[in-house]
């Protein structure tokens, strides 16, 4: 009888190890290749972002949507946003740390870098209705197809958007605020902005960025009929980030992420917040379709 019981654990083990294996193989890294050349004019030092910028004030609307149809259909702009591409993937703090001198000159290389590779895979995989139709062979979880699978060049090494957002940029700057910045085309996600500072200017982008998205009933509203507060899935998906955030700054964070809103937050919803404070607080859900130009 022992025998035969540890027969069936070592089968379920093989089976087991065999399905992973699949998954793996199914699951391969898909690495996405750049065929164009840096801008002519891109400069000898430093890294110039401006290829990017300009492109962005063609296609975001006042909103902050994308006019991806439009791309998608003008192939010399393409070609333009992959010359930029061209430039990230040949450079990075990693590769060529001489072109970034400031904490601040790397993180806006990742953060516009992630959003630059963001769109570049919207715009190949168009018409789609929602980043998640960008499937894995085996779609073990949301966003694994297009998040997780595919690789894309920094400074010559492939890295998927997840290992940049995480690895390169929340592991390594440790600021919340990014999170109100990096773009993932879905409408949950903050919108994109066209204007790509660099050094001292960042902080001020980050500031704004945060003010925006958190004053926008979408993303925190106070539903003083049902006595609740509704955040942004954001909050609840990166939680640790806020709640470290609120610790390293010796703030009290009795009230989880709300603290960290109140503390970011204008006056005015300030004061609504305090009004709330007894409120229950909950997580709207995550908005997955394209945030694009209707």
């Amino acid at each position: 009888m022992q025998l035969n019981f540890l027969s069936v654990l070592a089968g379920g083990a093989i089976l087991v190890f065999v399905l992973v294996g699949a998954c793996l193989v199914a699951n391969r890294p898909q690495l996405i290749t750049i065929d164009a050349n840096i801008p002519e004019d891109f400069p000898a030092s430093g890294f110039a972002h401006e290829t990017f910028e300009n492109l962005l004030a063609q296609y975001i609307d006042a909103d902050g949507s994308v006019d991806f149809e439009r791309w998608h259909q003008n192939v010399a702009d393409r070609a333009l946003l992959d010359s930029y591409l061209a430039a990230v993937g040949n450079f990075s703090p990693a590769a060529t740390p001489e072109r970034f001198p400031r904490k601040s000159d790397e993180l806006a290389y990742w953060m516009y870098g992630y959003n630059g590779y963001v769109i570049k895979s919207v715009l190949d995989h168009w018409p789609i209705d929602s980043v998640t139709d960008v499937k894995a062979p085996i779609e073990a979880v949301t966003g694994l197809g297009f998040f997780y699978r595919q690789r894309f060049h920094f400074g010559g090494t492939p890295l998927s958007l997840y290992a940049v957002e995480n690895q390169k940029i929340r592991k390594a700057f440790h600021d919340p605020r990014i999170h109100f910045v990096l773009y993932c085309a879905s409408g949950s996600c903050p919108v994109l902005r066209p204007e790509l500072p660099t050094g001292d200017e960042l902080e001020i982008l980050l500031q704004e960025a945060t003010v925006a998205f958190i004053t926008d009933p979408k993303n925190v509203r106070v539903d003083h009929d049902k006595k609740q507060i509704v955040l942004s899935a954001i909050f609840d998906m990166y939680r640790s980030d806020f709640m470290k955030e609120l610790t390293r700054r010796g703030l009290p964070s009795d009230s989880g992420v709300v603290d960290y809103v109140a503390d970011v937050a204008p006056e005015s919803l300030q004061a609504e917040l305090t009004i709330a404070a007894a409120y229950e607080v909950s997580f709207a859900d995550y908005d997955w379709a394209i945030s694009k130009k209707k």
